[in-house]
């Protein structure tokens, strides 16, 4: 069954010898479209040539929270050109706030801000990372949708409360869990996996990190293992692998507007 991985950091130094090696894995467990998330503008050359090399690989344009002191007043227009320039850049970010390792939260909320009016602008949707910081990200959302206009995005590697997470889906967003949902002492986010309504729901690996059960021995992580993250949403939601399948991969297809018709 086809299977979309969400959220890859396939440039990432530890990935440079086996790209191959890993892209084969992946087409063996029919992983299709994979998005590769973006972390500083200035990597997004080494991203573009990754996706020379294999053309199931989309892009995003972002800057992380955690970098958000490196932001500078051209990099919007900079992140719009890129956006604009290359058409497999179906996404802006990563984005968003992180308030668990950094504490410049006026400046994350600056240039998260800053970010998500380039996704308007673009008609993107958004990748957002949040962590410690869910009533903050919640209410900037609803302040620039009453202020600016809507957004769509995502909100990555969720970990959240099923309240937090059900202020997200009010707001449109997608849902998407990583290998922290197969984790030992998960309970609380896979309480949030049930809740999310089906047609909101997506995978990822987040690779290199988190690698899943029964791969959690396993480093780096790598997109092959996002099969054991719908395995265990399969089994939370009490549907078939196959349907859960389906359902993500449609559903990556619609927030990020793929090109081309859905493997079936």
């Amino acid at each position: 069954m086809p299977l979309v991985d969400t959220h890859v950091h396939l440039n990432f130094d530890v990935f440079a010898p086996d790209l191959d090696r890993l892209a084969q894995a992946w087409r063996q467990v029919e992983v299709v479209r994979l998005i590769h998330a973006c972390v500083l503008p200035r990597e997004f050359p080494a991203m573009q040539a990754i996706a020379d090399r294999f053309p199931e690989l989309y892009l995003a344009v972002g800057l992380h929270p955690l970098d958000a002191d490196q932001w500078q007043s051209t990099m919007a227009a900079e992140m719009v050109a890129m956006a604009r320039a290359d058409e497999r850049v179906v996404a802006i970010g990563e984005t968003g706030l992180d308030f668990y390792k950094a504490d410049n939260g006026d400046r994350q909320r600056q240039v998260f801000w800053s970010q998500l009016t380039i996704a308007h602008e673009l008609d993107l949707p958004v990748i957002i990372h949040c962590r410690n910081a869910a009533a903050e990200t919640a209410e900037m959302i609803r302040a620039f949708h009453q202020t600016v206009g809507p957004l769509r995005g995502v909100m990555h590697c969720w970990a959240g409360t099923p309240e937090e997470t059900r202020w997200f889906l009010e707001l449109g967003f997608y849902i998407s869990f990583s290998g922290i949902v197969t984790f030992k002492n998960a309970d609380q986010i896979r309480a949030s996996a049930q809740l999310v309504p089906a047609h909101r729901l997506l995978i990822e690996t987040d690779c290199p990190f988190l690698s899943p059960e029964p791969k959690r021995k396993e480093r780096p992580n790598q997109p092959a293992f996002v099969q054991h993250v719908a395995n265990c949403l399969a089994d939370l939601r009490q549907i078939d692998f196959a349907d859960l399948a389906n359902l993500t991969t449609h559903n990556a297809w619609d927030l990020f507007r793929l090109p081309g018709p859905m493997p079936g």
